[in-house]
């Protein structure tokens, strides 16, 4: 059960910056607050995650803003809280290890390389620049942009990004193995 909930929660995240865009000027914006105060409690208890928590909490501070004040400003401020809360999490994951991606790389490997954690140090600080620099570009959007800037940043370049980060890593990650296992056949 918590799968679906997984994979629902998942899709209406991507699917969050279309909703506020197409609910601009046409509802309250308060069911969309409450809405995604919900989404989040449901994917944190769901995922059994810290981070969701955090996103669940920082969700409802914005609904009730978006409540009090009957604007959409608080709304098209979750990518920036997302990032912010992501930054912080990597980031507190530096200053404590193991690091966040040490951890996703010990499910698979637990018993991981000491340049294996090198590595992942690296990668966890790479996202932390990644997650600064996205929160940073989706505040200005907010501030400065229109709403098509907003959704067209938020709702799509934001991911393409991430993606791109993501294949970009797992390019090195490959590269960085078969030069490992090369110098392990050579010693």
């Amino acid at each position: 059960m918590s799968r679906l909930f997984k994979g629902l929660a998942a899709g209406a995240t991507l699917a969050y910056p279309l909703a506020v865009y197409f609910g601009l000027g046409r509802f309250n914006p308060v069911w969309l607050a409450l809405l995604l105060a919900g989404l989040m409690a449901v994917r944190a208890w769901a995922g059994r995650d810290p981070v969701w928590w955090f996103a669940a909490a920082g969700a409802l501070v914005l609904a009730l803003a978006s409540l009090f004040g009957g604007s959409w400003l608080p709304l098209k401020l979750y990518p920036v809280m997302v990032s912010a809360v992501l930054l912080l999490v990597f980031g507190a994951s530096l200053l404590r290890p193991p690091s966040v991606i040490e951890r996703i790389a010990r499910l698979s490997d637990p018993h991981l390389a000491p340049e294996g954690v090198a590595y992942t140090r690296k990668v966890t600080l790479v996202w932390c620049v990644f997650f600064a620099v996205n929160g940073t570009l989706a505040l200005a959007t907010v501030l400065w942009g229109s709403d098509e800037l907003w959704l067209f940043y938020n709702g799509l370049l934001a991911y393409v990004l991430m993606g791109g980060l993501f294949a970009a890593e797992w390019l090195v990650r490959q590269r960085l193995k078969t030069r490992m296992a090369a110098a392990g056949a050579r010693g």
